[in-house]
């Protein structure tokens, strides 16, 4: 229950008023079932005659709190016989019948009210922890999800957030209704026989800890199932992604059987899971049961012994007090059930929300120059494992107006070079500056927001050309859209579709052919109008024609501007004012292109196999 508490300390503060309106009428509710219950003991007395007995009204002054429930009861019967001997026996039934089904729907309508707040934080909260887990997976860095599974964060977004809602959020009621109708009834209780009560209290909690214990247990289950839940969602993705790649390889059957492997394990997962949740409802009613016959036993040793201090008619009253206990009992222990599942997927989800960012803003930012100066890498080094440097002291300067090429062998870190630019990852050693300012001084914002990103896979989202182009551009006009297509060669193929700009690309852009899909990019980098471009292979999965196309939105692109060129095809980056040539994560040779063909180095074997190659 600590765990329980710690959550709602969380994500309960922002609907503290919610909370107490439903604490509030849970209260006003449970005392109106006890003043229910008691309407109840002078109808059964005046049908079944078990009094016989006058009654004469007792002030309520000067009265001891020990004697005071006594004196309550007797002056409620005195005004019953009064009615009687006015009205009649007939008529103060009927009376007494009206004065229930009031009490009844009140009781009823502080019951729903109590609802009607709970559900405004009860969906609230899952709502914030949808949004607070996404707005986490948005700022996390890039390599974070190197060493997480897609599949297995896309589960903790969508089942265990479900998972949350299914378990603690709908149990919210009756945790904070049941406990209310328990300590009311308790007090109650007390109030009518304290040792009967002290004997009830000492059998409550043994009942409990045999709750607790399989309530762990299913917490244990529940999250091996919601890791093997991401397990399965993992696999989806991953051959939804691959499915060209399967079946070429007829690898169709192999998937299935893992798939069906991880299936079978979750199937038998969820089955233990469900047996121990189903458990909860026939245990607490054969404890209840169980303490029920003892209380049974207990209080009525007493009343025969005539030492309870009370009579047959209030041990009645009691044990219906006591019996309206148990049904709440009951609800808790299925909730505190639900909520340790629910636990389990808040914990899977917490591993997310508590991941360290290590991209931080600097706690004084500096501001960005008023024009980009140079950008230089000063022997920089970085691994994705510290211990495995993927750069190794690199150095490189890019004046402004610059283009600045790497070419290599893939795996000699060209990208990774790139990639430390905008801070997708910070450097282990060294340091990278724009205008003589430490790229970790600025604010990553304001970073990124000099640079245009173009790369091999062109990234574009389900939705309308415009929606594409003006991704991450506040404000874009028609005109300033046109103009940025018109640029990039993409004007006439968008006019060329069903509703032009407003046409959905699909799915990454599946209605599109690759070049297309490249100069929409460019056309997102051109409206941007960055001040730095950063080129990553833009044109090496292109066919001749399209690459010719796209190789000339790319050279308006990069006019006047300071440009890092990750090229795959040397023949694109000819006229680059350097060319920077690596090789296992160093710069091993560096000049224009004539100046490495000169050198007969490197960069010359790479321009003899691409000779020999096309």
């Amino acid at each position: 229950m600590g765990e329980f508490f710690k959550v709602l300390r969380r994500f309960v503060p922002p609907y503290k008023k919610c909370l107490a309106l439903n604490i509030i009428f849970n209260i006003l509710a449970a005392f109106l079932t006890l003043f229910s219950f008691a309407v109840i003991m002078p109808i059964l007395e005046m049908l079944f005659e078990i009094r016989e007995k006058g009654y004469h009204y007792m002030p309520m002054s000067d009265v001891s709190v020990g004697a005071l429930a006594d004196v309550i009861v007797n002056n409620f019967y005195y005004i019953t016989q009064l009615a009687i001997e006015s009205w009649g026996a007939s008529w103060t039934l009927a009376v007494l019948g009206l004065l229930l089904i009031v009490m009844t729907g009140l009781k009823t309508g502080a019951t729903f009210l109590a609802s009607y707040f709970i559900i405004p934080l009860r969906s609230g909260i899952v709502r914030d922890i949808r949004n607070a887990v996404y707005d986490k997976i948005v700022s996390l860095p890039i390599g974070f999800f190197t060493s997480e599974r897609k599949g297995d964060v896309m589960a903790r977004m969508s089942g265990d957030v479900a998972e949350i809602e299914n378990s603690i959020m709908s149990s919210l009621d009756m945790m904070f209704k049941n406990p209310v109708m328990i300590v009311v009834c308790l007090l109650m209780m007390v109030f009518i026989s304290w040792q009967l009560t002290i004997f009830v209290l000492v059998l409550l909690p043994i009942a409990g800890m045999a709750m607790g214990r399989i309530g762990k247990s299913l917490k244990r289950k529940s999250l091996a199932g919601q890791q093997q839940w991401g397990k399965i969602m993992s696999n989806i993705e991953e051959t939804l992604g691959g499915l060209r790649i399967i079946k070429a390889f007829n690898a169709e059957r192999k998937v299935e059987k893992r798939f069906h492997e991880d299936t079978q394990t979750f199937y038998e997962l969820s089955n233990r899971v469900a047996r121990r949740q189903a458990l909860a409802h026939p245990m607490s009613e054969f404890l209840g049961t169980i303490t029920i016959s003892i209380v049974l036993w207990f209080g009525g040793s007493l009343i025969l012994r005539h030492s309870s201090g009370i009579d047959a008619p209030m041990f009645i009253y009691y044990m219906v007090i006591f019996y309206s206990i148990i049904n709440p009992a009951k609800d808790l222990s299925k909730a505190m059930y639900s909520v340790q599942k629910g636990l389990a997927s808040l914990e899977r989800v917490d591993k997310i929300l508590s991941a360290h960012n290590p991209i931080t803003n600097p706690r004084h930012p500096h501001k960005l120059p008023d024009e980009c100066g140079e950008v230089r890498y000063e022997n920089v080094t970085f691994g994705y494992d510290p211990g495995v440097p993927v750069v190794k002291n690199a150095s490189l300067t890019i004046r402004p107006g610059e283009t600045v090429a790497l070419v290599g062998q893939s795996g000699s870190g060209k990208s990774t070079l790139a990639d430390l630019l905008p801070r997708f990852y910070d450097v282990n050693a060294g340091c990278i500056s724009i205008g003589g300012v430490d790229i970790r001084d600025l604010k990553v914002h304001d970073l990124r927001s000099l640079m245009g990103n173009v790369n091999q896979e062109a990234i574009l989202f389900n939705d309308t050309f415009y929606n594409n182009i003006t991704f991450g551009v506040k404000h874009a006009t028609m005109e300033q859209v046109i103009e940025a297509a018109k640029v990039a060669n993409a004007h006439e193929f968008i006019m060329a579709s069903e509703n032009g700009y407003d046409t959905n690309i699909g799915d990454r852009g599946c209605k599109l052919s690759g070049g297309q899909r490249q100069r929409i990019s460019i056309a997102r980098a051109i409206l941007k109008n960055p001040p730095i471009l950063i080129l990553d292979e833009a044109t090496s999965a292109l066919d001749s024609e399209s690459e010719q196309l796209v190789q000339q939105a790319l050279d308006r692109l990069m006019k006047d501007r300071t440009t890092l060129v990750i090229a795959h095809r040397l023949s694109t980056i000819r006229n680059a004012t350097q060319i920077c040539v690596m090789h296992e994560g160093e710069i091993v040779e560096r000049g224009t292109h004539d100046e490495l063909l000169a050198i007969n180095g490197y960069y010359t074997k790479l321009v003899e196999m691409q000779n020999v190659n096309s």
